[in-house]
């Protein structure tokens, strides 16, 4: 399967099994299109028609071409066939009941009350709670103990609010540095924080031992004080935004980034993006919102090539930053493309219900956060381990190849079927898929892709 589009002056080709990309001229780029499906001899006629004006598209240069792609083909970097298929199950069978990640609800409130918020403000549509030193412990016991051999652990603390469990924060990350060396592991802890608590004690202990510290911020103003209001319906943009500055600042060279959410008022995020340059961060990210269709906040099929358009405007305007000397990163638009994922990741996906799980304040486990609180979902505990198996298996079981609609799609080996949890709030199925969210996930794809070509061309 190849795939095939045009975005700012580049013709690029992708072979999907291979992974292999190549940017070509017009006429080579015709050629492929019509390479599995014409002779050599109807190819020439067509293509000799289309470029009747143009002297240098000989029958000669057609035929060379024609043959560089027959040897492409040969070497496995065009029109490659899928084979991993039957290799989707072993993958995720040959890790085991290994867990790499927990995401710590330290917190199940909040000290504000975001319209669009997937967690009901905090609470998970259940009671309120904060994590005990305890069951925090246990969960990190927890996950030594069923890590296997895998030496590097990742820890989140997310909410609701973690700030509003701070102390109880520190403690777990002491307690885990104190075992980390004889378990023989090392714990990259990540913080998620709506940012009204900071102080100086949070940003200095954050910067010393959190490896990646995630800082909501929707962009402008207006378009943050509208949804991201206290209880008493107060905006929060004044309160966090110097105080995730002077984070910044502190935080040196040390992973972060702002993650802001876009919806129905603001397809046009890339004016978000720009305030949050002009604020003087660099490391950012802007979520599609994921709510129900109904609600006032919600993607419509309006919103679409607006959105897809912002995507466009972004990748460009970032190739042009990164010549002025002023390079900035999008989340979504970072992709290896030599050096990974491997294929196990591709196919298996995030490792939801699997590798990773979300620990509830109360030591109840849950597939991934956006699960919590949905009873049929709940793995078991941090006690007792997982001992709803029949869940844990219908996550191993679903990679890409488990979801019929991914099969012909040209993106299935860069999403790997997408979130579970998207697919099951938009279908009912973790087989699944949320289709708006695949439309927008293909366009950022071919974003980052374009952008690689761009700077390896050097253009």
């Amino acid at each position: 399967m190849v795939h095939q589009y045009k975005l700012n002056g580049f013709n690029i080709v992708i072979d999907i099994c291979s992974g292999s990309i190549h940017a070509v001229d017009e006429v080579a780029y015709d050629i492929i299109a019509m390479y599995k499906d014409k002779t050599e001899d109807e190819i020439l006629t067509e293509i000799l028609s289309k470029y009747s004006d143009r002297e240098d598209v000989t029958e000669e240069d057609v035929r060379l071409c024609i043959s560089d792609i027959a040897a492409l083909e040969n070497a496995g970097k065009l029109f490659t066939p899928d084979t991993f298929e039957p290799e989707a199950d072993r993958f995720k069978a040959k890790s085991g009941n290994i867990i790499k990640a927990l995401c710590l609800h330290v917190a199940h409130t909040c000290n504000l009350n975001c319209g669009y918020c997937f967690a009901s403000q905090g609470n998970y549509h259940g009671d309120r709670g904060l994590m005990s030193f305890e069951v925090g412990k246990r969960a990190l016991d927890f996950l030594v103990e069923n890590s296997g051999n895998r030496t590097n652990l990742e820890v989140d603390f997310f909410g609701g609010e973690p700030l509003m469990n701070w102390d109880v924060v520190k403690e777990l990350v002491m307690y885990a540095r104190s075992i980390e060396k004889e378990a023989g592991k090392n714990f990259r802890f990540t913080l998620t924080t709506n940012g009204v608590l900071i102080d100086d004690e949070v940003i200095e202990f954050s910067n010393k031992e959190m490896h990646n510290v995630v800082l909501s911020l929707d962009g402008r103003k207006e378009i943050h004080d509208a949804v991201r209001v206290d209880y008493a319906g107060n905006g929060s943009w004044d309160r966090i935004v110097p105080k995730f500055q002077e984070f910044v600042k502190k935080r040196g060279n040390r992973e972060y980034y702002m993650r802001g959410t876009f919806t129905h008022a603001n397809p046009d995020f890339t004016k978000d993006i720009n305030v949050m340059l002009d604020l003087g961060f660099n490391k950012l990210s802007m979520e599609p919102v994921v709510c129900a269709p109904e609600d006032s906040a919600a993607l419509t099929q309006e919103d679409m090539p607006v959105v897809l358009e912002q995507y466009e405007l972004l990748a460009k305007d970032m190739l042009e930053k990164e010549k002025e000397g002023r390079p900035y990163t999008f989340y979504h638009y970072m992709i290896d493309l030599k050096g990974g994922p491997c294929i196990y990741k591709r196919i298996s996906g995030c490792g939801s219900g699997t590798e990773y799980m979300a620990v509830t304040p109360w030591g109840d486990l849950y597939p991934c956060h956006q699960f919590v609180g949905d009873e049929k979902f709940r793995l078991g505990n941090v006690f007792d381990g997982v001992t709803n198996n029949d869940i844990r298996e219908d996550f191993r079981s679903c990679n890409v190849y488990a979801r019929p609609e991914c099969k012909d799609c040209w993106a299935k080996l860069y999403c790997s079927g997408g979130c579970a949890a998207n697919a099951y709030h938009a279908t009912g199925s973790i087989r699944g898929i949320y289709k708006y969210g695949c439309e927008l996930f293909k366009k950022r794809m071919e974003c980052a892709i374009m952008m690689q070509v761009a700077k390896e061309l050097g253009k």
